[in-house]
């Protein structure tokens, strides 16, 4: 009986924290989408919060610095991570390769807002691998072994699996957040700027978390009756 009573109140405080950090009611097909079916692979033992961008989307370049207040301060239990888009541009596939590049290497995350500023602070673009390798070598990685990488298989499979979940999340700008690979959120219509953009997002990661805490009161409460 006390485990059921604590299975419960978990499921009772995710919901309250829910209720108190994000007062505000957002509406399916209105606020965000859901993405049907969900990806799969995108499940985490938490929730798994990406981001959809591109180096060369001036919007993500305005968009990055609420992205870094909002790291700051995500909730416990949340996995950031981010998917690059091409849309059929050469260009944008070019950056796409370099920060899957750097990601399997280990240094985008470390690199990426260098490479924003790079690009829209300093008005610096690159236009070929080996001006990106020269970019990530400031960040340990031999320019030989870039180039390298940004050729292998792995990379390739990886850029084709995540090209494949962005047509199938229906993400048609950037950037756009996607949450636990159920949820799509982007700007637009009746999100209309990036703050509220990013309590959408807090309010369906509050969601997540509440449903896996009931989740797990259920199991306790199964258990208890098969006792």
């Amino acid at each position: 009986m006390k485990r059921l009573i604590v299975a419960l109140a978990l499921a009772f405080t995710a919901g309250g924290a829910m209720a108190q950090n994000v007062p505000v009611q957002f509406q399916e097909g209105v606020h965000y989408h859901e993405i049907d079916p969900p990806l799969s692979g995108r499940m985490v033992d938490g929730v798994r919060v990406t981001e959809v961008f591109s180096y060369l989307c001036n919007h993500c370049a305005t968009f990055e610095p609420y992205m870094q207040s909002w790291k700051s301060r995500m909730p416990e239990g949340v996995q950031l991570d981010r998917i690059p888009v091409e849309f059929g541009r050469a260009i944008w596939s070019l950056y796409a390769r370099a920060y899957v590049t750097a990601s399997v290497l280990g240094v985008a995350e470390e690199a990426h807002v260098a490479m924003m500023d790079t690009l829209w602070k300093e008005r610096n673009q690159m236009r070929s691998m080996e001006e990106l390798a020269d970019f990530y070598a400031s960040y340990g990685v031999e320019p030989e072994k870039f180039v390298a990488t940004a050729k292998s298989f792995a990379v390739d499979m990886r850029m084709k699996n995540e090209q494949k979940m962005v047509r199938e999340a229906g993400v048609s700008g950037t950037p756009s957040m996607l949450i636990n690979g159920k949820y799509r959120v982007s700007a637009g219509g009746a999100v209309n700027n990036f703050d509220m953009m990013l309590q959408v997002v807090d309010f369906l990661v509050a969601s997540e978390q509440a449903a896996q805490a009931a989740a797990v009161a259920a199991d306790e409460v199964e258990q208890v009756a098969g006792q």
